[in-house]
């Protein structure tokens, strides 16, 4: 996995990272990896389990801002900027998952944790099928893709981040015809 996970770190293309690349950088054979892993897909799954296990933690009984007990208003900005911070510092982990093993980026279990964490998050103020949408539209807005994309035409951590606030600021504003 450690020596996965620094092959990943270090690719300006996700898709140059090979399997024997991999059994070659851990010192053990192509077929030990496919046993543990299946396919090169699963390999990139558990590590992105890994790298997220933290935040999981944090997001499930951690302190504020992202532990439970926090206001929406500030506990979904706070999980966005730490998705769109493991986007940008696992940019080829992170694109390669996006892509992996299926033509919908959406069908994958981190996305599923993730959506329904922000739309759990945002039922609190909005009715649950418009809570369901906005919590796709936010994900849609740190796709690895997209910060890919926007960086390689020069955006900065900086800029991300705070469109990506006035995003949830806008989404989370309390109005008197929407009520609490």
């Amino acid at each position: 996995m450690a020596a996965a996970a620094r092959l990943f770190q270090e690719a300006e293309d996700p898709d140059s990272v090979k399997m024997a690349d991999v059994a070659r950088a851990a010192g053990a054979g192509k077929g030990t990896l496919f046993r543990h892993f299946s396919d090169r897909t699963g390999l990139v799954r558990a590590l992105v389990v890994e790298e997220t296990r933290q935040l999981c933690e944090q997001v499930a009984d951690g302190p504020p801002p992202l532990g439970p007990g926090t206001p929406v208003e500030e506990r979904v900005p706070a999980l966005m900027a730490a998705l769109l911070d493991l986007k940008l510092n696992r940019r080829a982990l992170m694109l390669d998952l996006e892509r992996a093993g299926t033509a919908d980026p959406y069908l994958n279990p981190t996305y599923d944790l993730w959506h329904s964490q922000v739309a759990g998050m945002l039922s609190g103020i909005h009715p649950r099928e418009d809570a369901d949408y906005l919590a796709h539209a936010l994900l849609a807005a740190v796709r690895s893709d997209l910060v890919e994309h926007l960086t390689s035409q020069g955006a900065t951590a900086g800029q991300l981040h705070s469109g990506l606030r006035r995003l949830c600021a806008s989404l989370l504003a309390r109005d008197a015809d929407r009520g609490p």
